[in-house]
């Protein structure tokens, strides 16, 4: 446990936390860090199951991804799913939840969406059957109404359309205080034991979370506040690229804010301990060197893991 433990809220309050392989997809290096070449690799993304011990809770933090275009509006699936290579992981969502813990796909009560994105985020009804979604607040008012009122949209109407969305599912409200260096977070099961925060900067009502291990360790889900170790460490620089029909793209909205966001996640790590989980970086992962969260790993992801990392592989 850290010695700077003492420094976050005291609880006794604990969860378990698993990290599940989300799949996978092709990106290019230049559209994470500036300066570096259009050079694709594959970006693996994590989702997470949190389980409270005490209350009986599971609750499933991001998607991952699909290679289903019926799970997108149909500008994701005719572009992104097929442009990026979108592969499913090998074992799909549910059955890890299963295999790992037990929990059947109706006994997830909660999914927590980090933000809107396709990696992150569709329907949950053919998946959770009894969950309900929830998403940070300001999504809604920046993905509304959605693809069905606006087939060009890349928000899915069938959580923003105000009059015909058919997904279970609701805005965080709070109540929101600070929580370390952060302005803003939530005690999602009151207990201290699993922190939602506002991390701005990737697109309005984006989220991050901390939470806490029976060793007493903190983790943190960053999601897509930056989109790797090296971002995260200080090492590369935010990324803007050229996007076809002229212009300039960035994977943040608000560049400025995302920078704030990652100066403070920073902040985490330095001084309060904290141990941090980005939704696409597995290079602590290739290392082994982080015990705390090298924990959230099960064998069998930890086996197909070794293999796949060596060669830039799916598994």
């Amino acid at each position: 446990m850290s010695n700077l433990e003492a420094m976050l809220p005291a609880t006794d309050g604990f969860v378990h936390l698993h990290l599940l392989n989300g799949g996978s997809m092709t990106a290019e290096y230049h559209k994470l860090h500036a300066g570096e070449p259009a050079e694709e690799f594959r970006l693996y993304n994590w989702a997470f199951l949190i389980q409270h011990p005490t209350l009986k809770r599971n609750v499933v933090w991001d998607l991952g991804m699909s290679s289903n275009p019926e799970d997108f509006p149909p500008v994701i699936a005719n572009g992104v799913i097929k442009d990026a290579k979108i592969l499913d992981p090998r074992e799909p969502l549910v059955a890890q939840i299963e295999r790992r813990t037990g929990v059947a796909a109706d006994q997830v009560d909660t999914v927590l969406l980090s933000h809107a994105h396709f990696d992150h985020c569709r329907p949950i009804t053919p998946l959770f059957p009894a969950a309900t979604a929830y998403f940070g607040p300001g999504t809604a008012e920046f993905c509304s109404p959605g693809h069905l009122a606006d087939p060009s949209s890349p928000w899915d109407g069938r959580y923003f359309d105000p009059n015909h969305a058919t997904e279970r599912w609701s805005t965080l409200s709070g109540p929101w205080v600070p929580f370390g260096p952060f302005d803003s977070a939530m005690d999602f099961f009151g207990d201290g034991s699993f922190w939602i925060i506002q991390a701005p900067g990737h697109m309005p009502g984006n989220l991050a979370a901390c939470a806490r291990l029976s060793s007493g360790e903190w983790v943190m889900l960053a999601s897509d506040c930056c989109h790797s170790r090296g971002l995260l460490e200080g090492s590369k620089e935010i990324a803007t690229f050229d996007v076809p029909g002229g212009g300039v793209g960035c994977l943040h909205v608000d560049v400025e804010a995302a920078r704030d966001t990652l100066g403070r996640i920073r902040v985490l790590r330095r001084e309060y301990g904290v141990h941090v989980a980005l939704a696409h970086d597995a290079s602590w992962m290739e290392r082994e060197e982080d015990h705390v969260l090298m924990s959230l790993l099960d064998e069998v992801f930890k086996r197909d893991m070794r293999s796949a990392l060596r060669n830039q592989e799916p598994f």
